[in-house]
């Protein structure tokens, strides 16, 4: 099967794309020119051809492969929480790449939003709850997603879309919490957090690469999808356990309740009844292979 990645060098792109080669697939992996992550790919053994080509021209990905591809993966997203200008470019981005899709013959495009379209919910979220989006990524994201399957629709084009909670793992980049939090952790240092009361889901960004990839073959059209681990907790107890597997002798300092006050509970059991998929790295072995700068399919 021949399949079409963007945001292929990215944080869950990379890990998407050795998935899917890891299946077999013959991968077109869409990336950012000149940029740095693409030196990920050197060493990648498999089918897999890289394409250069900015988000701008995403309208031009099939004159560029020049050959019918089955499924299409869209990951690229780019700008900050709230850099209106650049979210709004996201969604015109998402419409060149649906409608790339449609002149490479994909069957199915899988589309990847983020659990910032719910906003601030309490108890279980499931994926039928209205979006309430508190920033301009989360709504761009909203808007990304009815916008994309109207065209799908008008396309001829099976639409899927995943909503990613919480991920961790290979090539997780520095400046988020638990990496720095690791960091610290690792040599000793002292940390210093936010209450962490809030109810937290971490998964694996190699489970999720394999939970979007099962969209990609089993997913049923029309439908959205939480991509999560599904075993929430408060995030201290994340933290609790990431020190005590580390056997740091670092100090955690829990602080003043932030706010807005985000509070993840995901239920997955819509995803996992479609595709049979479910996680299988527990966190222990997520952070210790990360601290220890091995790369999961490596292991």
């Amino acid at each position: 099967m021949r399949v079409i990645v963007t945001g292929a060098a990215g944080f869950a792109g990379y890990s998407l794309t050795r998935e899917l080669l890891e299946q077999g697939h013959e991968v077109y992996a869409i990336l950012r020119p000149n940029s740095k992550h693409n030196d990920r790919f050197y060493n990648v053994n498999g089918n897999l051809h890289l394409v250069e080509l900015d988000c701008v021209d995403f309208d031009k990905i099939a004159d560029k492969i020049l050959c019918q591809c089955d499924v299409f993966y869209h990951l690229a997203w780019f700008g900050g929480r709230d850099d209106f200008e650049g979210q709004n470019a996201n969604i015109d981005y998402t419409i060149k790449a649906i409608e790339s899709a449609a002149k490479s013959g994909c069957k199915r495009f899988v589309g990847i939003g983020s659990q910032a379209e719910y906003g601030v919910c309490e108890g279980l979220i499931t994926e039928d709850q209205m979006p309430r989006p508190i920033n301009a990524y989360g709504a761009a994201k909203v808007a990304a997603l009815y916008l994309s399957k109207r065209r799908a629709e008008q396309l001829g084009v099976e639409w899927i879309w995943g909503r990613i909670f919480s991920l961790y793992g290979d090539l997780e980049p520095a400046g988020r919490m638990l990496p720095d939090v690791l960091d610290k952790m690792k040599h000793d240092e002292a940390v210093s957090l936010s209450s962490c009361e809030q109810n937290w889901d971490y998964l694996h960004v190699v489970d999720a690469a394999k939970a979007i990839a099962a969209l990609g073959k089993s997913g049923h059209a029309g439908e959205i999808y939480n991509i999560a681990n599904g075993n929430y907790a408060p995030l201290m107890t994340f933290i609790d356990r990431a020190k005590t597997e580390l056997k740091s002798k670092s100090e955690v300092k829990f602080g003043e309740r932030v706010n807005p006050f985000i509070s993840l509970q995901p239920d997955v059991s819509k995803i996992k009844a479609h595709t049979g998929w479910s996680p299988k790295i527990c966190f222990e072995d997520g952070i210790v292979a990360f601290v220890d700068n091995k790369l999961y399919y490596e292991v």
